[in-house]
């Protein structure tokens, strides 16, 4: 490829630069980092970087970015993942003085500002999710206006469906590229990158030349034990986290499971946080600002360990992470190097170790099968878009009976497709032309892929060779080598794997003492009550009192015993104990209930009352039939948004042949999810003379 500059940047400004920007006069480039900045600064190439985590990825397009922008070329643009990529790449980039800016959700407020610095050309680098690539104002305020000197794809295995993290979104950068002069340089990087998927690169991306280094890494003592219940794991944690140098970070699967670690840690004295997405906390205006917070807190060594689900995951940079531990499976080999990758990036000796549990085929079997959305529900979308001249994706929530969730998964699905079968206009979404089928074939291959890679995880925690050879192996690494400090390689642990029956007595009491609050509900959606005349916001007076749940569904606490008893027909005395120690012991609700009701159900009208009435025989309260069930609703459960869970409710109860009593009353149900039922049913009880009315229920079945 000819050479566009007749002035070449040579090696030693660039190195000079690497020094200035590391404050070390000593500083060398990494076998790899000079050939890839030439190759974009020099060649104006395509470049796709595969090298391990800590390798200096980042530092290339940094340095490159630099030598552009001193030759008077326009700023760089970075797609990346996650905010909290976006964060720190941002604080990287100043600390070598270039000026970086983020356009997402969390900077909406400086969106004018940004635009305006990058038609002055005082932005050096400028960072976006790939989904802003769709939005119409960055399409022609930005990529429009502004002539880009350099185009980074962070964490460019995502662009591949055969990788470990395919994000749909990701296929807009090609549509994007096609759109930019042909020899702007571009650069992808990554450390998860296997052959399959560095081949689907170089498809999509077009002439590109591939630099891929070893992936193995020495600081990185891998581990991994099989422990099956989660009370077990937890005690584990608690009993050799203390033990460990440094900070480090605990990867669990779920949003609940980050939280009930997270407390268990605090509650032995372990100073934890957890992370994940969507987390609150009324300190802070909003997610994104308690994120930070405590991303700041951890790369300030202000915690211990975060405890954190994949929103901490794709280049999150803390050199001194001390450990990774997996409280649970990932689903991928090449997702689990990825994860470990944090820990020992600036470190002599690292801790990576592999916890697995009973419970992990389960959920990762969940993920696989909600990857996609189902034939039906797409074709039930597009026939209901193309019905109408335009809809907003609350009126599809209503008629088609789909969470907020399913239509946003539904709507990036189409979009994406090279051809979309629809497009958004004023906030509506409309039918094109476009004849649209789905790609079942592909859906299939990819979750068979999912399957393979799932079985190779297994065979990876009970191998008995070198760990790190096993993982440059499933990496396609040429340069494959054993470790050397992997409990395979030397015959001992290095982390040890055993946790004191002392702290797994605890961690069983911990779990059965592990309710939470049950939050009322105060708005109804308009027009799905019309039959009790209720909507929009609930008059104080019928508002439901804060209430518990005792456990989540098929938990180690008491969410397994509630699960048997759900299947059997009959919940055992023990969690009749259970709740009345839990309301007379630690929540002491104010004012005390006098008397004692319960959720009805046309389908099964023994279940919960008979526990309600030995809960009020035990309590000795009064138990009264208040509420009635007309057998006029579906089950609740297949309800999946807002305006359909309180509209299959509207005529669902009413209030049975008895006076209600003026005083405050415990309503008991087995199961909460949305909170709907008890809404109602406490606006009924309310209207019809009852005090305060806390909702109880045994178990949650809410997807948190």
């Amino acid at each position: 490829m000819k050479r566009s500059d007749p002035i070449k940047s040579p090696r030693n400004n660039a190195e000079q630069l690497l020094q200035r920007s590391l404050g070390n006069p000593n500083a060398r480039f990494r076998e790899g980092q000079w050939e890839s900045i030439d190759a974009l600064v020099n060649d104006r190439s395509r470049v796709l970087v595969v090298q391990r985590t800590g390798w200096g990825k980042s530092m290339v397009y940094f340095l490159a970015t630099r030598i552009l922008r001193d030759q008077g070329r326009g700023p760089t643009l970075i797609i990346s993942p996650l905010l909290a990529l976006m964060r720190n790449q941002v604080m990287a980039a100043r600390r070598i003085n270039l000026n970086a800016r983020a356009i997402n959700s969390s900077t909406y407020r400086q969106w004018d500002t940004i635009e305006k610095d990058l038609y002055g050309n005082t932005v050096d680098l400028l960072l976006v999710s790939p989904e802003r690539l769709a939005k119409e104002r960055f399409q022609s305020k930005v990529v429009q206006l502004v002539s880009f000197g350099l185009i980074v794809v962070d964490e460019a295995h995502c662009i591949s469906d055969w990788g470990h993290d395919f994000r749909p979104d990701y296929r807009r950068i090609v549509a994007l590229l096609k759109q930019l002069p042909p020899n702007l340089p571009v650069v992808g990087t990554t450390a998860t990158a296997n052959d399959r998927v560095v081949n689907d690169i170089k498809q999509q991306l077009g002439n590109i030349i591939v630099k891929r280094g070893k992936l193995t890494r020495e600081s990185l003592e891998l581990q991994a034990i099989i422990i099956p219940d989660q009370a077990s794991r937890m005690a584990w944690l608690a009993e050799q986290i203390p033990n460990l140098n440094g900070t480090g970070i605990v990867y669990v699967l779920t949003k609940r499971d980050a939280i009930s670690v997270e407390k268990w840690l605090k509650s032995v004295g372990i100073n934890a946080c957890s992370y994940y997405a969507g987390m609150v906390d009324n300190e802070f205006k909003n997610s994104d600002d308690y994120r930070r917070h405590i991303e700041d807190l951890f790369l300030e060594n202000k915690v211990k360990v975060l405890v954190a689900t994949t929103a901490l995951g794709m280049g999150y940079d803390k050199p001194d992470v001390g450990f990774v531990i997996h409280y649970q499976t990932p689903g991928s080999v090449i997702a689990y190097y990825q994860q470990v990758g944090r820990a020992g990036r600036a470190l002599p000796k690292a801790a990576g170790v592999l916890l697995s549990g009973e419970e992990d085929a389960e959920i990762i079997e969940f993920f696989r099968n909600n990857a996609f959305p189902s034939e039906d529900i797409v074709d039930r979308f597009l026939a209901f878009v193309r019905g109408r001249d335009g809809v907003k994706e609350s009126e599809i929530e209503s008629e088609l009976n789909l969470s907020q969730k399913q239509i946003e998964q539904i709507i990036k699905y189409l979009s994406v497709q090279t051809q979309s079968p629809i497009v958004e206009i004023d906030g509506k979404w409309r039918g094109t032309p476009v004849h649209f089928t789905m790609d079942k074939s592909a859906i299939q291959r990819l979750s068979q892929q999912r399957e393979a890679e799932w079985k190779q995880i297994q065979r990876y925690i009970r191998t008995k060779d070198c760990r790190m050879a096993f993982l440059q192996r499933a990496l396609n690494d040429s340069d494959i080598q054993d470790c050397g400090c992997c409990e395979n390689c030397t015959g001992r642990f290095p982390v040890n794997p055993e946790f004191s029956e002392k702290l797994m007595l605890q961690t069983l009491d911990f779990l059965k003492k592990s309710e939470f609050p049950i939050r009322p509900l105060r708005k109804i959606p308009t027009g799905a009550c019309p039959g009790y005349g209720l909507f929009g916001s609930l008059q104080y007076h019928l508002v439901a009192s804060e209430g518990r749940v005792l456990s989540r569904w098929a938990d180690a606490g008491w969410g397994g015993l509630v699960k048997e008893g759900k299947n059997a027909g009959y919940f055992d005395d023990q969690l009749v104990e259970a709740v009345a120690e839990m309301i007379t012991v630690r929540w002491h609700p104010a004012p005390f209930p006098k008397w004692m009701t319960c959720i009805p159900s046309a389908r099964n009208p023994v279940l919960v009352r008979s526990f309600s009435e030995r809960l009020a025989a035990k309590m000795m309260l009064p138990f009264i039939e208040a509420l009635i069930a007309t057998g006029s609703s579906e089950p609740q459960k297949q309800q999946r948004n807002p305006f359909r869970q309180f509209n299959n409710l509207d005529g669902a109860f009413r209030i049975g042949n008895t006076s209600i009593p003026s005083d405050p009353v415990f309503l008991i149900d087995d199961t909460v999810d949305s909170g709907a039922t008890f809404t109602i049913a406490a606006a009924l009880l309310r209207y019809s003379g009852s005090g305060n009315v806390y909702p109880v229920a045994l178990t949650s079945t809410a997807n948190s």
